[in-house]
């Protein structure tokens, strides 16, 4: 799966993944009107209103990008229809060709953590039959465990040629109360990462190894570290837009051909229209401001990498 994404990133010349964690206030009232009209002030109308939301960017985005990262919990928060809800979105984005990034964040040991495995990456046995429960092409899972939390999903991911993205050096402020902790005179983050690196020699595509790393935009000087610390690691690169990284801070994230990253952009796309920059478009027009904000973020990549 790490060579479809490469190549789909060559095809559309666009690093980028579009967050897809929906909050009900980036919503238009109209598609919530409908919704609630058809099922209630419910957990249902909440998750149609997601679904249709999602799906009015998916089919505006699609043919710009090469793959969308869907946020779990911001579907879990509905309940099991919110579930379903993400489900369906995981399915309609894999109909337009896009490779889909489950930002689950799962982290657990033995049979636990291969049952995340199996649930989101591989196939569940039912008596004589088999199902492939969520099926995303890759997921976010949180190492801390230790290789007893890696190593199922590594197995699972072998089996069905599908891919991770392990957290190494996350955007958040609080992020260096752990990451940044000095271990034998290196911060952990360097230790997390040479591990993935590890981790990933066994699981090797054509160029990158099916195994990634999550390090934020922004941190960039962390980033320029861990490129060479993982210089197999395929990297993903939130933080992009509304947490505050922009295409400079992202240039050393990447490989001398323009390649080794792909940066997401969750609520800067998909709330575009809220933005002043995008106003003009309205509400009813949320999908067409997604999309120029798409094009405006492949612009500022394109144009920093390019002046490196």
């Amino acid at each position: 799966m790490i060579n479809t994404l490469i190549e789909k990133i060559q095809k559309t010349n666009a690093p980028v993944v579009v967050g897809l964690d929906p909050m009900l206030a980036y919503v238009p009232s109209y598609i919530k009107e409908q919704a609630f009209k058809e099922h209630g002030e419910t957990l249902k109308g909440a998750a149609e209103a997601i679904w249709q939301f999602n799906k009015g960017i998916v089919d505006a985005v699609y043919d710009l990008i090469p793959a969308v990262k869907p946020q779990i919990a911001m579907y879990e928060q509905f309940g099991v229809e919110g579930v379903i809800a993400y489900k369906k979105t995981v399915d309609y984005c894999k109909e337009k060709g896009l490779i889909v990034i489950g930002d689950i964040k799962r982290g657990d040991i033995g049979s636990t953590s291969a049952a995340y495995a199996v649930g989101h990456l591989g196939r569940v046995q039912v008596g004589s039959k088999t199902y492939v429960p969520f099926d995303e092409d890759f997921a976010t899972i949180n190492p801390y465990m230790g290789t007893d939390c890696v190593k199922p999903f590594i197995d699972v991911c072998k089996q069905e040629k599908k891919g991770l993205f392990i957290l190494v050096k996350t955007s958040n402020p609080s992020s260096g109360e752990f990451q940044d902790r000095i271990i034998d005179g290196r911060p952990l983050y360097e230790w997390v990462g040479e591990k993935v690196n590890e981790w990933g020699t066994d699981h090797m595509g054509a160029s990158y190894s099916y195994i990634g790393a999550v390090v934020g935009a922004t941190y960039p000087e962390q980033g320029r570290i861990l490129r060479k610390l993982m210089p197999k690691t395929f990297i993903l690169v939130p933080g992009y837009g509304a947490q505050g990284g922009k295409g400079a801070d992202l240039v050393h994230f990447f490989d001398k051909d323009g390649l080794g990253a792909i940066v997401n952009s969750s609520r800067g796309i998909i709330a575009a229209y809220k933005q002043e920059k995008y106003a003009s478009f309205g509400e009813r027009a949320y999908a067409d401001a997604s999309r120029q904000a798409v094009k405006d973020m492949v612009t500022d990549i394109s144009q920093a990498l390019q002046s490196r």
